[in-house]
C-alpha cells in the first residue's frame, strides 16, 4: 500500500461528531507515551502530522486521519498516565467506549505496548476491554530499537504470555527509528480493505 494523501479530518468528542461516510476506520489505543504519534507518522510517511510531545497526555480527542480517501485512523487519548486528572480519565474511557459500542466501520485496533517492558496493568485492562468487544487486535511493540539481541526474544515471549493472545489476533514489532513493521502495518490496512 502507498499511502498518498493522509490528513487530520475530523477531531471529535462525542458521536454525532464523527465521520458519517462508512469508510473503514482503524483504532489507535496505547499508553501515554507509548509512541502513537511517532508511529502515526511512520506508517504515514509524514514527518509531522501527528505531533509529538514530551508531555504525556496531550491527545485528549478521537483524531480521524483521513487516508488516501479511502479509510479513516484514529488515534484516541493515551491510557495511564498518572497526572491526568480522575475526571479527564473517566471522560476519555466513556468516550472509547462510545466508539466501541456504536462503530460498525472498525475493522482493527492497533493496540500499541512498549517492547522494552512487560505490558503494564493498563495494557492488560485495555486489551480485555478491547476483547469484551470482540474486536480484532493487532498488539504493536513500538520501541524496538532500544531492544539488543537476546532480550528481543525474551520480551516478545513476555508481551504475549501477559496478554495471552487469542487466535486471529497477532503482534508486530516496530520502531519508528528503522521503520522496522512499517510494511507488515501496511499490508495488513491493505489485506482488510481489499477482504
Amino acid at each position: 500500500m502507498i499511502i498518498k494523501d493522509a490528513n487530520l479530518d475530523i477531531i471529535a468528542t462525542r458521536r454525532s461528531q464523527y465521520p458519517m461516510d462508512n469508510k473503514p476506520e482503524f483504532l489507535l489505543v496505547g499508553r501515554s507515551n507509548v509512541g502513537k504519534s511517532s508511529f502515526i507518522n511512520s506508517i504515514l510517511g509524514r514527518k509531522n502530522l501527528a505531533y509529538t510531545s514530551s508531555k504525556p497526555g496531550k491527545t485528549q480527542t478521537l483524531n480521524f486521519y483521513g487516508i488516501n480517501g479511502e479509510f479513516y485512523l484514529i488515534d484516541v487519548p493515551g491510557y495511564g498516565y498518572a497526572q491526568t486528572s480522575k475526571e479527564n480519565r473517566q471522560k476519555f474511557g466513556m468516550m472509547i467506549e462510545e466508539y466501541l459500542e456504536t462503530r460498525e466501520q472498525l475493522k482493527r485496533v492497533f493496540m500499541l505496548v512498549d517492547f522494552k517492558i512487560k505490558p503494564t496493568e493498563d495494557d492488560l485492562l485495555m486489551y480485555n476491554f478491547l476483547k469484551y468487544y470482540n474486536v480484532p487486535v493487532t498488539v504493536i511493540a513500538t520501541k524496538a530499537d532500544k531492544v539488543t539481541g537476546s532480550k528481543k526474544q525474551k520480551n516478545l515471549k513476555t508481551i504475549i504470555d501477559t496478554l495471552d493472545l487469542v487466535v486471529g489476533d497477532d503482534l508486530v514489532v516496530f520502531s519508528s527509528v528503522t521503520k522496522l513493521g512499517v510494511k507488515d502495518v501496511l499490508k495488513r490496512i491493505e489485506d482488510i480493505l481489499s477482504n
